[in-house]
C-alpha cells in the first residue's frame, strides 16, 4: 500500500499544478485520472498502511493549482476545480485521514512533516471565500483540511477566515459543513482566544457577538420543520471534548466571559456535569470542565449559583481521574487553578474519595516526573552532541513552568495526605 500512494505522490510532484495537455507521454495525465478512483479504496484499506510525511509539499502543489484557478480567464474553471479536489482527497488518503463525515470527530491531528507558516495556509483561507456557499462539497474539504492538521492562517486572513466560519456554523449549512466548522474554530482556538490582542476592532466585534453564539448553535441546534434522516452519526462524546476544549481556551480570557455566559456556553458547561463528572466512569471532559467553571468569575456569573457544592466536588475529584496529556500546555496552565479548586471543595469529601484522590495525583506526578527526566535527558544528549541549543525536543519545552506545577501539585498531595 505504502508503495501505491508513493508512487501517486510522485505523480503529483510531477504535475506540480501544471497543465496535463503538457504531458507528451500521457502517463501523468492517466495516472492523474485514477486518483478519483484510487482514493476510495486507499480509504477503505486506511488501517493497513502508514501515512505520508510529505503533506507540506503536497498541499504546495493544491496551491499551486488554485493559482492557476484564480488566474483563469474562466469564471468558474471546472476543470481546474476538480483537480484541485482530486489532489486534496489524495493529501487526506495519504495522510490516513477520513473525510467521511461521520468519522470527523475521530481523528487527531495529522502528521505534517515539513515546517510551515501560518501565511503557507492563506490560500487555503482565499479557496474557501473563492467558492463560498457555492461549493459544499469542497467548503467542507477545506475545513477539514484546516481542522485536521490543526492550523491556522495568518494576522491578515483571520478576518475572511472567521467571516467564512460562521458562514458553515449557520443554521442553514449541512451538518457536515456545521461540524467541519466547528472543528476548525477548535484549531484556531488560540488565535480566537486571544482576539483583544487584534487592531482590528470589526474583527473583535465580530468574533465577541458573531461567532460565539454561532459555536453553540452547532451543538445545540434548533429543531428542523423538515428533519434530515441521512445525517451523519457523530461521536457526540469526541466533538463535546472539543468545544469544552475550545471554551475552556477562551474563557483564558476575562474578555470573553461576557459573552460566554451571555451566550449560555457556561449554561452548556453545566448541563454536562453530570455525564461527565461521573468518577467511576472518568472522562478526560472534566478536566477542561473544571478549568472553565474555575476561570470565570463567579461574581459576574449568576448560573454558577445553581451548581451545587456536591457538583463542584464532583467537577474537581473527576478532573484528577483520566489521563494527564503531559504535551498539553494548557494542562499544565491549568495544573495550579484546579489545585486551588480541589482544596476550596474537598471539603465535603469522604475519607474514600480523599484516598481516590490521592492515588490520582500521585499517578499524574509521577507521569509528570518521568517526562522531565527524559526532557532533561535528551538535553543532556542534544548538548553533549552539539545538536542542539540545550533546549530539548520542542514539545517538552517550557520546562521550569511544568516543574513548579509539579511542585505545586507535590505540595497538594504530602499536605493533604495525613486527613486520609
Amino acid at each position: 500500500m505504502e508503495s501505491l500512494l508513493a508512487q501517486f505522490q510522485k505523480v503529483l510532484w510531477a504535475w506540480d499544478g501544471g497543465d496535463l495537455d503538457k504531458d507528451s507521454t500521457g502517463v501523468t495525465r492517466r495516472a492523474w485520472k485514477l486518483l478519483t478512483v484510487i482514493c476510495p479504496i486507499l480509504e477503505r484499506a486506511q488501517h493497513y498502511y502508514r501515512f505520508l510525511f510529505d503533506t507540506m509539499r503536497n498541499l504546495d502543489v493544491c496551491r499551486k493549482i488554485f493559482s492557476r484557478v484564480r488566474s483563469s480567464e474562466q469564471d468558474y474553471p471546472w476543470d481546474l476545480l476538480d483537480a484541485l479536489r482530486n489532489a486534496l482527497h489524495f493529501i487526506f488518503t495519504a495522510a490516513n485521514v477520513s473525510w467521511d463525515p461521520a468519522q470527523l470527530w475521530a481523528w487527531g491531528h495529522w502528521q505534517k512533516g515539513d515546517s510551515h507558516s501560518p501565511e503557507d495556509f492563506d490560500w487555503v483561507v482565499d479557496y474557501l471565500d473563492y467558492i463560498h456557499s457555492d461549493g459544499h462539497e469542497a467548503a467542507y474539504d477545506i475545513l477539514l483540511l484546516l481542522g485536521s492538521m490543526g492550523v491556522s492562517c495568518s494576522p491578515a486572513k483571520q478576518h475572511l477566515f472567521v467571516e467564512r466560519l460562521i458562514t458553515y456554523m449557520g443554521s442553514t449549512m449541512p451538518d457536515s459543513l456545521r461540524h467541519a466548522a466547528l472543528r476548525a474554530a477548535h484549531s484556531a482556538r488560540e488565535e480566537i482566544a486571544s482576539i483583544d490582542a487584534t487592531d482590528d476592532a470589526k474583527l473583535r466585534d465580530v468574533i465577541l457577538t458573531e461567532l460565539s453564539p454561532t459555536i453553540l448553535s452547532v451543538l445545540c441546534p434548533r429543531p428542523s420543520p423538515t428533519p434530515v434522516d441521512d445525517s451523519p452519526d457523530y461521536d457526540d462524546d469526541r466533538r463535546n471534548l472539543c468545544y469544552l476544549e475550545l471554551v475552556c481556551t477562551l474563557a483564558r480570557n476575562s474578555s470573553w466571559h461576557p459573552h460566554l455566559y451571555g451566550d449560555h456556553h457556561i449554561d452548556r458547561c453545566i448541563s454536562m456535569i453530570p455525564e461527565y463528572c461521573n468518577p467511576k466512569s472518568p472522562t478526560q471532559h472534566a478536566f477542561y470542565l473544571a478549568g472553565t467553571l474555575l476561570r470565570i468569575v463567579p461574581k459576574s456569573v449568576t448560573s454558577l449559583d445553581s451548581v451545587t457544592e456536591q457538583q463542584w466536588w464532583d467537577v474537581m475529584r473527576s478532573a484528577w481521574n483520566d489521563y494527564f496529556d503531559i504535551y498539553n500546555t494548557q494542562c499544565f496552565e491549568l495544573l495550579p487553578l484546579i489545585v486551588e479548586g480541589t482544596k476550596k471543595y474537598m471539603r465535603i469529601a469522604s475519607k474514600s474519595d480523599l484516598e481516590q484522590l490521592i492515588r490520582n495525583v500521585d499517578r499524574i506526578l509521577e507521569e509528570i516526573r518521568r517526562e522531565m527526566q527524559l526532557k532533561m535527558r535528551l538535553q543532556e544528549m542534544r548538548s553533549g552532541n552539539g545538536t542542539g541549543d540545550g533546549t530539548g525536543d520542542a514539545r517538552f519545552r517550557g520546562g521550569r513552568g511544568d516543574r513548579h506545577c509539579c511542585e505545586g501539585v507535590d505540595d497538594y498531595s504530602q499536605q493533604h495526605a495525613g486527613e486520609v
